[in-house]
């Protein structure tokens, strides 16, 4: 028999970073389960990325999938490849030649679309990877969604459809309703894990920072950094966001008013009452609530007055780098000044 693969390919915020937390943390006990996550990372995005520049070829990156699989002293009979940034790509061609040699199953989790607008902003302020993102306001920021083309989930799954076929592909929706046990557990089930008797509960990682604080980052110039330092500086920021000013995670995200928020989702309604029919036999993709119209929204507001915006952020954040051992670490690494 073909050994399984499944392709989990996103979306973004949907848990894609708990999930490859779960699976890398527990490499050997998946393994006697059958389950093989390869390469001893978290994501697979190097991999990916050379496929899909053409420095290797998926047809290739299977047959070395295969001896690995061999060489486990466990009887491998599934895969898992985990990079949610697949998505992002508008031709998925290039991972096709995988179904030569496997089985291969695609998941992919779709977040309500207002939804995973307010919280891709805020990914992009915390993360700057792209420039064209990492210090435009919230209002620039939905005058580019177009560009996100895979949360036009109908378009972005008939894509999947013809290079995979739909009885291929594994739609999850990412709700709490219809994720009853989490996303993480979801995702297992999904794979054929239905019993994890003996697993550590699953984490839970990579959660926003506060409107405030986003509003902050936003002005800072994270994206000029080495990844090496901007992660320094990203870890103080959400030290201060979370023991400074007391930001615990449960505050509001939302960002859209109640009527702004009805005319994104009319944008998208035609396609995901498609996919509702298709996949899921009902008319509706989506069935939590919307938030009350009356519902607060977050604040992406920091203090004007530069005493007050100093006393709030600025010194936190260098009280924390300190206590850190960043800037000390820094400072022993420099070579002495001559100050004569």
């Amino acid at each position: 028999m073909q050994r399984k693969l499944f392709l989990h390919i996103g979306s973004h915020r949907t848990a894609t970073t708990s999930i490859q937390q779960f699976m890398h943390q527990n490499f050997e006990p998946l393994k006697k389960q059958g389950i093989f996550y390869p390469l001893r990372v978290p994501r697979h995005i190097r991999l990916m990325n050379e496929i899909f520049s053409g420095r290797d070829k998926a047809g290739d990156v299977a047959i070395s999938l295969s001896r690995r699989a061999d060489n486990q002293p466990e009887d491998i009979h599934t895969l898992v490849l985990s990079d949610e940034d697949v998505s992002m790509r508008r031709d998925l061609r290039a991972l096709v030649p995988f179904t030569e040699r496997f089985d291969v199953k695609i998941i992919y989790s779709m977040r309500r679309q207002d939804l995973w607008l307010e919280s891709w902003y805020f990914q992009n302020i915390k993360w700057q990877w792209n420039p064209a993102l990492s210090h435009c306001t919230f209002e620039e920021f939905l005058q580019q969604r177009d560009a996100f083309h895979w949360i036009h989930y109908d378009r972005f799954v008939r894509h999947l459809e013809d290079l995979f076929g739909a009885e291929n592909l594994i739609l999850n929706v990412f709700e709490k309703q219809q994720m009853p046990e989490g996303p993480v557990v979801t995702f297992c089930n999904s794979i054929g894990l239905t019993d994890l008797t003996g697993f550590p509960p699953p984490p839970h990682v990579n959660s926003s920072m506060s409107a405030e604080m986003v509003e902050f980052v936003r002005h800072m110039p994270l994206d000029s950094l080495e990844p090496p330092e901007r992660d320094l500086l990203r870890r103080a920021l959400e030290q201060v966001d979370r023991d400074i000013l007391g930001h615990t995670g449960k505050q509001s995200e939302q960002l859209l008013p109640r009527d702004l928020r009805e005319a994104i989702l009319a944008e998208y309604a035609e396609g995901n009452a498609a996919i509702a029919r298709r996949y899921f036999d009902r008319e509706t993709l989506f069935l939590d609530p919307l938030p009350a119209a009356d519902a607060p929204l977050a604040k992406l507001e920091i203090p004007q007055d530069s005493a007050a915006l100093m006393q709030r952020f600025v010194a936190p954040l260098l009280q924390q780098l300190v206590a850190n051992g960043t800037i000390s670490a820094a400072n022993k690494a420099a070579p002495p000044q001559d100050r004569t």
